[in-house]
């Protein structure tokens, strides 16, 4: 209760949403709609995760931080997906996209001086830098199929596309559609034997394997500072800095 008190801004928006919550699982439970239910009960989970980290990990949350993360759940899974607002408001994922880079960026900043220059904030940090080199070589390919008009983005062909755009309704609804066997654009059929892509499949399937080697090598790196640099095989891959030698000294 004191922490109630003392922290009174946070438990006013924790218990609204999630009083609005709790009445939209009901309501979606008596309509029969289990997805909107299970997005509910996924909602309420996450709005626990800030509590989980200040109490279990002993980390304490802003509570100006705290605030936007309830909300961005709130806005991500009850206003985005239940209510459509990814549908109805071109600007709601870009906008939440923005916010949790943002986010991202100022948790990220505090991990510096939480955790240090332990062997997990390394390994985390090896991580981070792998995947950001990843996505920056994807925008490259973007801007380059774009601007340059060139083909750095493979596409793929597929036999079945599932989209909410597709649905007359704009209630965020998936649309199915299976068994494509050809396109035809401007009265021409393209004889790929299948939908194309435009490059989708490509992107997500570098950011993968770049996903699997980082995991891989941040794993030995991990248990390699954990051993306190016992093993040669991350030796191998980590770039050091050279020690000056007594010939470069006078050199200078």
């Amino acid at each position: 209760m004191e922490e109630v008190r003392a922290r009174k801004g946070v438990s006013i928006v924790f218990f609204t949403l999630r009083a609005i919550v709790l009445a939209t699982l009901v309501l979606s439970f008596l309509r029969g709609n289990y997805e909107n239910v299970f997005l509910c009960l996924l909602t309420l989970l996450l709005f626990l995760v800030p509590a989980f980290i200040n109490r279990r990990l002993n980390i304490q949350l802003p509570d100006t931080l705290e605030v936007i993360i309830l909300c961005f759940i709130f806005a991500a899974e009850i206003l985005g997906e239940i209510s459509a607002y990814y549908i109805k408001y071109d600007f709601w994922d870009t906008m939440l996209h923005t916010m949790n880079g943002f986010l991202a960026a100022a948790i990220g900043f505090s991990l510096v001086d939480v955790l240090n220059r332990s062997p997990l904030f390394v390994a985390m940090v090896a991580f981070c830098f792998s995947m950001t080199i990843g996505v920056l070589w994807e925008f490259f390919e973007y801007f380059a199929d774009n601007v340059l008009l060139l083909d750095m983005q493979k596409d793929t062909v597929i036999h079945s596309i599932r989209s909410v755009a597709l649905d007359p309704t704009a209630t965020n609804t998936v649309i199915s559609i299976e068994g494509i066997t050809d396109v035809v654009v401007n009265g021409q059929s393209l004889g790929l034997g299948g939908y194309l892509d435009i490059g989708l499949h490509d992107t997500m399937e570098d950011l993968l394997v770049n996903f699997i080697g980082a995991v891989v090598f941040c794993t030995f790196g991990f248990f390699y500072l954990k051993g306190r640099g016992k093993g040669k095989f991350v030796r191998r891959f980590v770039p050091t800095v050279r020690k000056a030698s007594e010939g470069d000294v006078k050199g200078e």
